[in-house]
């Protein structure tokens, strides 16, 4: 579990990451959470950004990504969301 400071941390941080996933009319599938994992592994962050036509509902999206992956949820701005989750080997170092 992140703290509001490292999750402050987090945001600025995302600002300036490009989407690394885009969800499409699919929706939150068995595929997309697999490619999730890899991301999250080799990035530990990652901004997912919802297409127009995705017919699940945005917290049931969160929610199956947070169950799944055990992630942090960092923020939702728009359509797109923010993700973290430490590596086995930590790239990011958070603030205390």
């Amino acid at each position: 579990m992140i703290t509001g400071k490292q999750r402050a941390f987090l945001k600025g941080l995302a600002q300036k990451r490009e989407v690394s996933l885009i969800i499409g009319k699919n929706g939150c599938s068995e595929s997309v959470i697999e490619q999730l994992e890899q991301i999250l592994e080799k990035r530990e962050l990652v901004k997912i950004k919802l297409l127009d036509n995705v017919t699940e509902d945005k917290e049931e999206i969160v929610q199956r990504i947070l169950d799944s992956l055990q992630a942090d949820f960092v923020q939702f701005i728009g359509s797109k969301f923010t993700f973290y989750r430490p590596a086995k080997e930590p790239k990011i170092e958070l603030p205390k």
